[in-house]
């Protein structure tokens, strides 16, 4: 099962879309909770909206006060009312909304079948309701809800896929270049990196490193790159590859192509300081490298320590699943250099970092709420140099883009909406 948090300022316009449905009798209204009944049991937009006012009217500051959330299970399940009731309540309460008002919609007007529930994220007082790593805990109810309902994984094709693409490389099952080449060949269609050792840090996940080398070729100067297999301690496990062996994709120049995009469309990227704030409050909060670690990975972040032969930290990168980017220590903030890791874990010396402020995570929008398909609650395992194999697999199952795109008949309403009132105000 897949859900997608939707996130705006327009209650009536989460309502009317649903309530739409209704009326065109591609849809019912299956539960309401903490909302006003009405005689006939049938509601209008108005009659709906009387349920939220007072938390809108309350509500102090949060400009984004709607939620639109939608579940939806595998076009192959068979999900009663019931149990679409159950899960929805269940979903809500542990997602921290089991509380507020809110009304679940099921549109019957595609092949499979799903619900749609509408409430709002601020309390009575007016006060927002936390959502912090917000995607990750849906992504664990979802698998809850799974397991108990005996639905289909929602990952289940995904993971066909992602067990061919993203596969750590084994160096003893033998065709080590076409594990690399799964590998390779995808990588830069989903993260993001700047530099060799932002990939290297990358690669290191699936047990391989690039090295760049030159030489003179026909009296010029010439620049090539190998791919190297490693094994479990991060050590060379085979002969290297010339990138050319896996396509144009692999080679230095679209790497060094990909570097450049990436550099801009990073530079003022807002996740780079939800990314600061979550190392720097995980530095502050822990005492050593594997709470440290630990910490991390349990929002979907990756730590990768490199060490001299005498045990010495020169380098430190950072792997953000959430936003497919990959940053390197000193290039997130000078104060999060690998000297300041190599001071507190190699010499106790305490970094004096000023403490960040609270961890503001993206609000989604309907145009980008899509959430991943899987994440097990045991996320990212990798809090020693050893890689689990199942454990990123299932990761990367869950990090990678969906196979269900965005609601574009929901995002329709809205523009046919907007054009409306356009029209409207014109004609005054």
């Amino acid at each position: 099962m897949i859900a997608k948090i939707g996130r705006s300022g327009n209650l009536y316009g989460a309502l009317a879309y649903n309530q739409l449905k209704v009326e065109n009798e591609n849809g019912q209204i299956l539960f309401a909770n903490k909302m006003i009944e009405t005689a006939s049991g049938h509601y209008s937009v108005a009659q709906l909206a009387q349920s939220f006012a007072p938390y809108l009217i309350a509500n102090r500051n949060t400009e984004k006060h709607t939620l639109h959330i939608s579940l939806n299970p595998d076009p192959n399940d068979k999900v009663s009312d019931d149990k679409f009731r159950e899960m929805a309540e269940q979903y809500m309460r542990e997602m921290g909304y089991g509380e507020q008002p809110f009304v679940m919609f099921k549109h019957t007007d595609i092949d499979r079948s799903h619900i749609h529930i509408v409430s709002v994220c601020v309390d009575e007082q007016g006060k927002k309701i936390s959502d912090k790593f917000e995607k990750m805990r849906s992504m664990n109810v979802c698998r809850e809800l799974e397991r108990k309902h005996g639905l289909i994984p929602a990952t289940d094709k995904e993971r066909n896929q992602i067990d061919k693409v993203f596969r750590p490389v084994d160096y003893r099952a033998g065709d080590v270049k076409s594990q690399i080449a799964s590998v390779v060949r995808h990588l830069p269609n989903y993260y993001q990196y700047q530099t060799l050792g932002e990939y290297n840090a990358l690669l290191c996940l699936f047990n391989i490193t690039s090295e760049k080398i030159e030489g003179e070729l026909q009296g010029k100067m010439q620049q090539g790159l190998l791919y190297i297999p490693l094994n479990e301690k991060g050590e060379r496990a085979g002969h290297p590859f010339k990138a050319s062996l896996f396509g144009k994709s692999a080679g230095l120049p679209a790497l060094e192509s990909h570097f450049a995009k990436c550099k801009t469309a990073l530079k003022d990227s807002p996740t780079k300081q939800t990314l600061k704030s979550a190392v720097t409050i995980a530095l502050k909060a822990t005492s050593d490298e594997q709470a440290f670690k630990k910490q991390l990975a349990e929002q979907g972040i990756n730590v990768v320590v490199r060490r001299n032969d005498t045990g010495r930290i020169y380098g430190i990168t950072f792997i953000d699943h959430n936003s497919k980017a990959v940053w390197n220590g000193s290039r997130l903030a000078k104060e999060l250099s690998a000297n300041t890791f190599n001071d507190y874990w190699n010499n106790n010396i305490k970094p004096d970092i000023k403490e960040p402020a609270a961890l503001q995570p993206k609000l989604s929008t309907s145009n980008d709420a899509d959430l991943p398909a899987e994440e097990p609650h045991h996320l990212f395992d990798f809090l020693t140099t050893d890689k689990h194999e199942d454990g990123l697999i299932e990761a990367l199952g869950g990090l990678l883009p969906e196979a269900q795109g965005e609601d574009y008949e929901e995002q329709d309403f809205v523009n046919k909406m907007k054009k409306k009132r356009k029209r409207q105000r014109g004609q005054k």
